[in-house]
């Protein structure tokens, strides 16, 4: 068989059970003579000690099918879609030169693009502006900035959820430098190699209680405990992680619901993705999707 030379993308909300339909295609695969691996594009699945919270591939997940930028950062580091975007090109193009299919697996819309296209960049702004930005978002909170953010950049606001400070502050940061904030489109059409995109939906109602259920595990795994020992040392990148303040908080039913809604903004955002392969996997066994995914791929 030749060497492959279109990836294949597995994007869904979170809970959706992206990870075990990535090991029953690369099995399908293996069977032809393929060796693929998967390129995790989950923003907090970089970190180190967040693998319970983040729904990170268990050791023998990994097992079954290697995974790469999975725990590559300390919980101290400040995550960038831009030097992940490095990360991830390396890693596709080292795969693909030497013949082995890259499986993208993820639910962060903007580090599924940083992985595929090529992100536009913006210049570090003064350093002054930034720690002015860090004292506000620490006295006022993420929220407060948000307002701030949607009355100056409107559309830059829309793609931000009002929580996520670290990309609040650098919007804000850049209009104070005076620059406009990264393109609110989160999608191209132009792909570094060719791709197909599976976008995996699930009936809500399924997907609402496959969620509550999947957080239940999480916390009888030690989830809480997970949060307690990384919150001395976590960044605010690391903290952004569904769940994390929730769990210090001991507010699992407020866990739950931040969840769902997440999953609900994935979704609509996946509708929107021209070019995107929908799979409903309501009701099915990861595997039926995953021989979905190789008739598309295969052409059949």
């Amino acid at each position: 068989m030749s060497a492959p030379t279109t990836l294949v993308a597995i994007f869904g909300p979170t809970g959706i059970g992206k990870t075990a339909v990535a090991i029953a295609l690369a099995e399908r695969l293996r069977a032809e003579g393929e060796d693929p691996v998967a390129v995790s594009v989950d923003a907090l699945q970089l970190y180190r000690g967040l693998e319970i919270l983040t729904g990170a591939p268990t050791p023998d997940e990994q097992h079954r099918l290697e995974h790469r930028l999975v725990g590559v950062l300390p919980l101290t580091a400040r995550a960038s879609a831009g030097e992940f975007a490095r990360r991830a090109h390396e890693e596709i193009d080292d795969l693909l030169a030497h013949g082995r299919r890259p499986i993208v697996v993820g639910g962060t819309g903007l580090y599924l693009r940083a992985a595929l296209a090529e992100l536009e960049f913006r210049p570090p702004v003064p350093r002054e502006i930034r720690e002015r930005r860090a004292a506000e978002v620490r006295e006022r909170g993420a929220p407060a900035l948000h307002d701030e953010l949607r009355r100056r950049a409107p559309e830059a606001a829309a793609t931000i959820r009002p929580t996520d400070a670290q990309r609040v502050t650098r919007a804000l940061e850049l209009l104070d430098a005076g620059h406009r904030p990264p393109a609110t489109q989160l999608w191209t059409a132009d792909l570094r190699h060719p791709t197909l995109l599976a976008g995996l939906t699930m009936d809500r109602e399924a997907l609402a209680r496959r969620i509550d259920a999947r957080v239940d595990a999480m916390v009888a795994a030690g989830a809480r405990e997970e949060v307690e020992a990384a919150a001395a040392t976590a960044s605010e990148g690391a903290r952004q992680a569904l769940g994390f303040r929730e769990l210090l908080a001991g507010d699992l039913e407020a866990m739950k619901t931040q969840t769902r809604r997440y999953a609900k903004r994935q979704l609509t955002w996946m509708r929107k993705l021209p070019g995107v392969t929908p799979i409903d996997v309501t009701g099915k066994d990861p595997r039926t999707t995953a021989s979905e995914i190789h008739a598309t791929l295969r052409g059949a």
